[in-house]
């Protein structure tokens, strides 16, 4: 390895880290967005299932970005470009099944994620988060 390549390296590491980072945070602006309630508030104010909701769907979103760099182009500037476009159709799809949860299942998650104490129903909605991240994920590969 030559010291031009490890400086090649490590560029692409903090480019990728970079675009991991404003997917995430994204992300995280866009279900706050779309979730009934200030969910950056309800996380700060300890609601139990805000916590499980808003870091399963970070989790997934992790996930996704982690897939998609993995089998990312070979060239740089490809990989960049692949690994935000299918962030943000991963973002995408976690609001779009989030509502399809609360309607199918009918879930009031505003109620549930401003709950002072642990709501069962919080599972099934990180673990739809989850779910739908290793689908995205895969379709990525």
């Amino acid at each position: 390895m030559t010291i031009a390549s490890l400086g090649q390296g490590i560029g692409a590491i903090a480019l990728y880290a970079v675009i991991g980072l404003v997917l995430m945070v994204a992300g995280f602006y866009v279900i706050d967005w779309t979730t009934p309630g200030k969910l950056t508030q309800l996380v700060r104010d300890g609601r139990p299932n805000a916590a499980v909701v808003t870091a399963s769907g970070l989790f997934s979103l992790a996930f996704i970005v982690v897939v998609a760099i993995w089998f990312s182009p070979a060239r740089l500037s490809d990989g960049l470009v692949t690994s935000l476009v299918f962030g943000l159709v991963g973002i995408i799809a976690q609001v779009v099944v989030m509502r399809v949860f609360e309607f199918v299942m009918r879930l009031d998650i505003g109620a549930m994620l401003a709950a002072e104490k642990f709501t069962p129903a919080s599972i099934v909605v990180a673990a739809a988060n989850v779910s739908l991240g290793l689908v995205v994920a895969v379709a990525i590969s």
